[in-house]
């Protein structure tokens, strides 16, 4: 959530920032007039808690001088009734901004580009180069090895589920203790997850209440599938003060993921890129404040050297004001070279949030006497599904049969 301290301080530049990302102007008028009744709200208690303290005051010059106090005990109860009857209005307007800020995206850092979608995206820099075939390469669903068997998805739940078969579920299996050792070797401590999450803690990340609608929700129960693992892995500390030594805490777990993908619809309807449900290797950072950006960048090299060990060429794109995360202040996308599709897509999304979650899920450190909000960090290193068929695309024969990649094949002795 955004600070709506700050907000009420600097609601012009807030509001400017808010801007760059497109956000609804009615959203933005909404939060002024809000904010502004907020704020005279505050102003009118003050005033009468002012005044009660003088009153209160006068109860002890009136006695030592023997004057009737009758008066003023009533002209006290009066105004006491005035400040609880302004502090219930006060309550009222404060839990309306909350519930609007739900919905208000996190300001977005200065050097994030302004664009309008992922066509304006920054290539900071490729990684390995696509390799040259002599053939020409297919996609990954074109590819006859008997590894993915889409209609068996279909039959047992429906479009956009996959079943993984033989070398391919092998494969898939091994990516996922790969992934987990080699972000181990990084300083990643490793967590194992529910993969069911309650509204508090889908609220604390980000995803409650404004992407309901991409969520699977649990029949006559408060409750969601995941739709990744930093929704927990953040909440584990959500209202904990944690111990200054502590961080920066460095988590890495594997979970299937879950999402409707409501607004993608028509979009990456072939193939394993966008599945109802798919797995993920997560990164997630819990920081002190002046440590995010350093850890920030830690987590894009973390899973660029793991497509690198894979021998996977990719690229680093630094995304735009109209592509960036509802939650994220900056976000470094690594996008895999297909070439069968003969383009770079998506695999990993590194996002710094700084405080924006954690103010949501009120997670603060010790800092001497003072308690502050941390910075949380995400990242996926990396989604198992795209991966796998990156190999496949990449290793792929003239005959159809998949190379494995060296550093995989201990995983499947």
């Amino acid at each position: 959530m955004i600070d709506l301290k700050e907000l009420q301080r600097d609601f012009d530049g807030v509001s400017e920032n808010l801007q760059r990302r497109g956000l609804d102007k009615k959203l933005i008028k909404n939060l002024r007039e809000i904010s502004e009744i907020l704020k005279s709200k505050k102003q009118e208690v003050e005033g009468y808690q002012a005044e009660q303290n003088k009153n209160s005051k006068l109860f002890g010059e009136y006695l030592k001088e023997k004057k009737d106090i009758t008066e003023l005990k009533v002209k006290v109860a009066k105004n006491k009734e005035d400040i609880a009857r302004l502090n219930d209005e006060l309550r009222v307007v404060e839990d309306k901004l909350f519930k609007i800020a739900l919905n208000v995206p996190n300001l977005i850092d200065d050097d994030v580009p302004n664009g309008a979608d992922e066509n304006d995206n920054i290539e900071l820099k490729k990684v390995l180069e696509p390799k040259e075939f002599n053939f020409t390469p297919k996609e990954h669903w074109d590819i006859d090895n008997n590894w993915i068997d889409f209609e068996k998805g279909v039959k047992l739940s429906k479009s956009r589920f996959s079943v993984l078969l033989n070398d391919g579920a092998r494969i898939y299996r091994a990516l996922i203790n790969y992934m987990l050792d080699f972000n181990r070797s990084r300083g990643f401590s490793e967590v194992t997850l529910p993969y069911i999450a309650n509204e508090e803690t889908l609220l604390g990340t980000g995803q409650l209440p404004k992407f309901e609608d991409d969520l699977f929700k649990i029949v006559d129960e408060q409750l969601y599938l995941i739709p990744t693992a930093e929704v927990a892995l953040v909440n584990l500390y959500r209202d904990e003060i944690i111990n200054i030594n502590e961080l920066p805490m460095k988590l890495t777990a594997y979970t299937e993921c879950f999402r409707k993908e409501a607004g993608s619809a028509g979009r990456d309807t072939r193939g394993m890129i966008r599945q109802h449900q798919f797995g993920k290797v997560e990164l997630v950072s819990i920081t002190k404040p002046d440590e995010s950006e350093e850890i920030f960048e830690e987590m894009v090299n973390c899973a660029s050297d793991l497509l690198t060990s894979l021998k996977l060429p990719h690229r680093i794109v630094k995304l735009c004001t109209g592509d960036i995360g509802f939650g994220a202040n900056k976000t470094i996308d690594l996008e895999v070279w297909l070439p069968g599709q003969n383009r770079y897509r998506e695999i990993s999304s590194v996002s710094n949030t700084k405080d924006f979650q954690a103010r949501r899920a009120k997670i603060r450190f010790k800092d001497g006497k003072k308690n502050r909000l941390v910075h949380t960090l995400n990242g996926s290193s990396l989604a198992i599904g795209r991966t796998l068929i990156a190999i496949m695309e990449n290793y792929q024969k003239e005959d159809g049969t998949i190379e494995i990649p060296s550093i995989l094949q201990k995983y499947l002795t």
